[in-house]
């Protein structure tokens, strides 16, 4: 039987100095050996919390793009989509070395000026509104898993959080990896879904939820 894979990635990384929400998802993911990808807000890049993005690095999670300041770029010139972007982009190659080949919109929010500009793949993926406080883990864990609108398929991507004191989220990624493995699914970077597809890493125009 062919092999199924999804993809978990996480928004809002890192932590500012206190919190250390990132850091427990790293523990989650090591625990049930998985590989996630991490879309990181440039401004929050700093050298306090480099560490907890070098540890997601060897792990062999993916460091990709979030913008500079979690602003909606809709209402932006070219020039500052591009100071957003390459802002960040900079960010993260100096600390892994390795420049990011996807972007997530802040807010998952998009006009044409901005696929003109931004020349990676557009990544949106499955939400759980886990980045809504009044949210349960139990409600959670069933938009995640059993929203009737989103089937549980191979190549699809969930959108999930590892903002200051998120731990909610913790606890679905704890509990919805071994019943996800359990469904046969393995898991996968975003980077090796567009590998696996042979898909170009190019702006196609679109926003990516399933990768197939």
């Amino acid at each position: 039987m062919e092999k199924k894979y999804l993809s978990l990635t996480f928004d809002d990384g890192p932590n500012l100095e206190g919190d250390d929400t990132m850091e427990k998802m790293l523990d989650i993911l090591e625990k049930h050996e998985v590989k996630a990808t991490f879309f990181l807000i440039g401004n929050k890049i700093s050298e306090k919390n480099s560490p907890v993005i070098k540890r997601a690095f060897s792990m062999g999670c993916d460091i990709q793009n979030h913008s500079w300041s979690h602003f909606d770029m809709t209402t932006l010139s070219a020039k500052k989509i591009i100071e957003e972007y390459e802002k960040t982009d900079d960010a993260i190659m100096k600390i892994t070395g390795k420049r990011p080949k996807f972007f997530r919109p802040p807010y998952i929010s998009v006009n044409s000026l901005m696929f003109e500009t931004i020349k990676t793949p557009f990544i949106c993926a499955h939400g759980c509104r886990d980045w809504e406080e009044n949210i349960s883990v139990d409600e959670r864990l069933h938009l995640m898993l059993e929203d009737e609108n989103v089937p549980l398929e191979d190549g699809l991507m969930f959108l999930l959080h590892v903002s200051e004191k998120n731990d909610k989220t913790l606890e679905v990624v704890d509990r919805a990896i071994p019943f996800l493995k359990n469904q046969g699914f393995s898991f996968a970077t975003v980077t090796e879904l567009f590998e696996m597809k042979n898909i170009p890493k190019k702006n196609n125009g679109k926003l990516w939820t399933v990768v197939k």
